[in-house]
């Protein structure tokens, strides 16, 4: 199967162990996440192909600041085992896919064979940090909860992203953000169990005004507040498989969650923000 070279120096130490760590983490998940690999289903391509799109549900709103995807280049920065990348690919996007795991690779590989878009779905195993692409290549620069994993080569990773992004391209991320201090102490005294790798942390006030320095038109959209407790309720964080009831919960909760984070007094309340905007070129 697939794997990365890690290059060793002096100054490096910190940095291959991370990659390690972080190499390890999901390359556990990739295997207990085999079993799912299965076309998608067709109710979830109709929840992200259908206009209008349904703005309170994070990722829909995503994909309605992408628009239609077809025929762009998309680059989907750690892509996991492929299950974001083959929905891409399914509704038009030419998807190049890139994660540290190489397990998580060898599931989005087996992922897009079964989706019958292998021919649109390409990825690679490497650490974004020395990852090379061709610049301007990409209409969409896309990432899911990976900009928090990187924050300290954050910089330079923009950097690189910027330079792979073509000219008026647009770069989409959704990221857990904590812009409230006191909430985030709270949140974490609470007994709540949360799977996450060694170095990862929200995303603060400083990392989001160094993402401005390389989109300069950056746009924060908060999410999740009361629709922190979907976990407890959604079935296998699956929308479409849970009951009515369940849905009909998650969908009370982001409504409330999107009035009340519209609200400038109640932003930095938000737990997850989806970030978006045009490279500086």
């Amino acid at each position: 199967r697939g794997s990365f070279r890690v290059p060793v120096s002096d100054s490096g130490q910190d940095r291959t162990h991370r990659w390690k760590e972080e190499a390890a983490f999901f390359d556990h998940w990739a295997g207990l996440a085999r079993a799912s690999v299965a076309p998608v289903d067709v109710v979830t391509l109709e929840r992200y192909s259908r206009t209008p799109l349904r703005l309170r549900f994070n990722k829909e709103f995503r994909f309605h600041v992408m628009g239609n995807l077809r025929g762009k280049r998309l680059l989907d920065v750690g892509c996991g085992d492929g299950r974001n990348a083959v929905l891409l690919a399914r509704l038009g996007a030419q998807v190049e896919g890139i994660d540290i795991s190489p397990g998580a690779i060898e599931l989005a590989r087996e992922r897009a064979l079964v989706n019958g878009v292998a021919d649109s779905a390409h990825f690679t195993c490497s650490p974004l940090e020395i990852a090379e692409f061709v610049p301007d290549s990409y209409d969409v620069i896309w990432g899911d909860a990976i900009l928090h994993h990187l924050i300290p080569e954050l910089e330079m990773v923009l950097g690189k992203l910027t330079s792979w992004a073509k000219p008026g391209s647009l770069i989409v991320f959704a990221e857990p953000i904590n812009l409230n201090q006191t909430l985030r102490r709270f949140r974490q005294a609470l007994p709540v169990h949360t799977e996450a790798t060694p170095g990862e942390r929200p995303l603060e006030a400083a990392e989001i005004n160094l993402l401005r320095r390389y989109i300069p038109d950056l746009v924060l959209r908060p999410f999740s507040f009361m629709s922190r407790f979907d976990r407890f309720v959604i079935k296998d964080h699956n929308f479409e498989a849970s009951s009515l009831s369940r849905r009909l919960f998650a969908t009370v909760t982001a409504s409330l969650d999107y009035m009340l984070l519209s609200l400038p007094l109640s932003r930095n309340l938000a737990g997850q923000g989806v970030i978006y905007g045009h490279p500086k070129k």
